[in-house]
This record gives structure tokens, sequence and C-alpha cells, in this order.
């Protein structure tokens, strides 16, 4: 949002209201907003990474990903205030602009845009991946294919995009009540295979609820935190929403719900039936949780389903990385080009940027096919979790602007903040400080610093050439 515009918000203005959307074209209802914040907390790293933090934490992973869940609701919450206060597509990166700095904005705006690039080079390579299950074909041609159809699509408009986004995340859902009814019904009615052995006191039988002691559960907080990406992306929707006032707290406020549901009540059925030592690291928890009921018919449906969400990360890639470039070019933090919007309202050029970028996940698919997931991962979680500790500072600064009397008081005030959000900050560092501590995770932390360089070099250049552009004027 642009500082005229700022100044119509704070006017209170009849105008604020349209500019609000900066040009974009409100497609995005209800029913695909709340889908989108669904889907947003389901992705492979339930599919797929739970396998091995299960194995590394047994059933104390239950407990993992209840508090990590609350410390999520802390952050949408921080997220909703301000979204509420003034409801933009730039969301984090715009408020991280106004209540910490240029530079803050700057680099969370980029930042994003790069978690994206490389969440869509993962997710794309995995999709490839999961292809071949079915087919024995190159997994660039895949690749290729996927990354073309979602640019595509994204392309015609947000309508569109919403309703791929509403598919995607309904085919996860029911996936994943399928299993806790499957479930259910073998601890209760004793169906299958799993019916002799199947009871709630295997969550600590084996060994007990923390085999692996509580270090164990700790150092499964990064894998944890890495299912929980993408979760903020209902904030990238404000200014396409419909209603933004209304719908966007209502996705919010599910959140509770929907970790208690998908992941802790999950969780508890799939390891009442299945004893957690019979996990292991890259076999879904779903696809041995059927193998162990003797459904054979499992490991074609978890495919199914994995598939789909890696296509809805990738989806949701193209959407948000054309948005935060167009945000940084109005800001004159990103190349004016960027500005640019198609006549349904898509920002054509930045999202053509961004899937050329993603391109990169088919040539790796075509030179290395067997190392491509691995090349590309390790740098999606600390990038990630950088947008929400700049949702976190940004809720504080802003509650800190309200008691002097410079900014609005937002209608939907996150409870307990901003205590709230000083603990959310610590668990995220804790989080990287166990990451630092994990060999595997660790190389996480060496492109940080590498990719803070390069920002800060970026933005004395910008500043030198152009200062009014490296501040944020209300």
């Amino acid at each position: 949002m642009t500082s005229v515009q700022v100044d119509q918000h704070h006017d209170g203005s009849e105008a604020a209201e349209s500019a609000s959307g900066e040009g974009y074209q409100r497609g995005l209802g209800a029913r695909q907003i709340q889908m989108i914040a669904i889907g947003g907390a389901i992705g492979t790293g339930l599919f797929l990474g739970a396998g091995k933090a299960i194995s590394k934490a047994g059933p104390s992973l239950i407990l993992a990903y209840a508090v990590a869940g609350l410390v999520i609701f802390f952050i949408m919450r921080a997220l909703g205030e301000l979204l509420m206060y003034r409801p933009v597509s730039g969301s984090f990166a715009e408020y991280a602009r106004e209540f910490v700095g240029p530079f803050a904005g700057f680099v969370t705006g980029w930042t994003y845009w790069l978690f994206w690039v490389v969440t869509g080079i993962t997710e794309v390579t995995a999709a490839a991946t999961y292809m071949t299950y079915w087919w024995d074909i190159p997994q660039w041609i895949s690749a290729l294919a996927f990354t073309v159809i979602l640019f595509g699509a994204n392309l015609i408009s947000v309508k569109l995009f919403g309703e791929l986004e509403f598919w995607f995340s309904m085919i996860k859902v029911t996936a994943i009540i399928g299993m806790i009814l499957i479930c259910a019904g073998i601890l209760t009615i004793g169906f299958s295979d799993a019916a002799d052995t199947a009871s709630m006191t295997m969550l600590w039988s084996e060994g007990g609820f923390f085999p692996k002691g509580i270090g164990g559960t700790l150092m499964t907080l990064q894998i944890v935190m890495f299912a929980f990406l993408a979760v903020e992306l209902v904030g990238v929707t404000a200014g396409e929403s419909k209603d933004p006032k209304v719908t966007l707290p209502k996705a919010i406020n599910t959140v509770p719900w929907r970790i208690a549901v998908f992941y802790v009540g999950a969780l508890i059925m799939i390891l009442s039936v299945v004893p957690w030592t019979h996990f292991q690291p890259g076999v879904s928890p779903f696809v041995a949780a059927f193998e162990k009921m003797g459904l054979g018919v499992g490991a074609a449906i978890v495919n199914f389903v994995v598939l789909t969400a890696a296509l809805s990360s990738c989806n949701s890639g193209m959407y948000s990385t054309g948005r935060m470039l167009r945000d940084l070019a109005l800001n004159g933090q990103g190349p004016k080009i960027f500005t640019r919007l198609t006549k349904s309202g898509t920002p054509l050029i930045g999202t053509a940027f961004s899937a050329a970028l993603m391109l990169v996940g088919v040539w790796i698919n075509y030179v290395a096919p067997g190392k491509a997931f691995e090349y590309v991962v390790s740098f999606a979680t600390i990038s990630g979790m950088w947008a929400w500790i700049m949702i976190l500072v940004s809720q504080i600064r802003y509650r800190a602007a309200v008691k002097r009397g410079d900014a609005p008081e937002s209608e939907f005030k996150a409870p307990g903040a901003p205590f709230t959000s000083w603990f959310a900050l610590l668990f995220i560092g804790m989080v990287i400080v166990m990451m630092g501590i994990d060999e595997g995770a660790r190389v996480s932390l060496y492109c940080a610093p590498l990719w803070a360089l390069l920002l800060g070099v970026s933005y004395l250049v910008l500043k030198s050439r152009n200062p009014e552009n490296a501040a944020f004027k209300r």
C-alpha cells in the first residue's frame, strides 16, 4: 500500500476500502477462504514428515504438535489483529514496513517470496516423484507439466486459484477424517487385522509417552513447525477477499480445532492402532497404518493425497509470489514492472517471473532426479519462520502505537497480547536453537546469513539510488 492509501485508511474514508485491494479483484469468498486456511495447515509435513518425527519422539510427538499448534494460534491471532487494522495483500511485509522499518519490510517481502519459490520447487519435485508410483515417466516431464498448468490457472483469475485450493484442501481434509473414523472403528468395533492389538494404552505402553526422553521431543520441533508453514497464507488473501472483515477472523478462529483434529486427533488415533515403533523416516504414517490394518489400497490412496498436497502448495506459491513482488514494487522496493495487473486482476509479470524460477526444479529433476528434493528443501523452514517473527514483532509494535494514539485500535484484538506474542517469539527462538543442534537441519542456518548479506547489499544500493523508496511514509 502506498503512503497515500495509508493516509486514506487512517482518515476512515470510503476510498480506503476500495484502495485496500490495490487494484485486485475481490474474488475469494468465505467458502474458499475457509478451505485455504484449513489447507494451509495440512501438507506433506503431516502426510510424510510425521513418520520421521514419530521415530524420533514416539507418542510425545502429540504433545509437540499441541504446544506448537498453540503457538501457531498466537501467531495467527496476531496476524488477524493486524489484518483487521489494515487488510492488504502485502500483509506481513506491509506491517513490517510500517511498524518495524522499511528495511524489515524489504527483507520480509523478498524472503517470503523466496520461501514460496523454494517451496514451489520442492513441492513440484515431490509431485513429480509421486507420479512415478503409477507411471514410469521421467520426473522432469511431470514437473514441467504441473508448473505450466498451475501457472496458467493462476493467470486466469483469483477465483480459479481459490477453487483449486478449495478442492485440494477438501481432498486432504477428507483423507484425514477418513483415517480418524477408520481408526475409531477399529478401537470400538474391532474390525481389520489391527483390532487384536489396537488400544489407547499403546500411547504409553511401548516405552512410555516419552520413549526418547524430553530431548527427543524437543528435537522434533523443527519438523513440527515445518508442517505448519503456509498457515499464514490466509493473510496474503486479504486484498482479494470479498468481505475480509468477516471471512478472515472466522478463518483464523478455526485454527485451534483444525490443529486439534487434523494433527493431534489424527496422531492419537494412528498411534493407538499402530505402535510407534513401526514408523520410520521416509514412510508416511498413513501408509504404515493402512498396511497394519490390512488395507493394501491405502498406499495408492495416500499417494494421491500427498500428490494433491504438493500441488496445493505449489499452487499457493504461484499465487503468493506474484502478490509479494507487486507489493514490493508498489513500495519502490522492487522493479516497477511487477506492478502490472491483467484485466482479471492478476499480477502477470511477478507470477511469470516466479514460475520461471520454479522451472529450475524441472532442470534439477532432469539432471539429478534422485537428489532433487534434498537440494532445495533446507532453506524453506528458516525463511518461512521469518514471516512469523515479523508478524509477531509488528503486532507488538502496533499495540504500542495504539497505546500512544498513533494508530486506530483493531476490531479483532489478539487475546493475551502482547504477552502471547512474546511467548511465541521465545518458542520460535528455541526451535532455531534446536535446528542449530540438529546436524540434519543445520544447513538451513548456513543459508540464512548469505541471503541476509545479499538483501543488505541490495537495500543499500536501493537506498543510495532513491532514498524515498527506502522509507515508509505515513
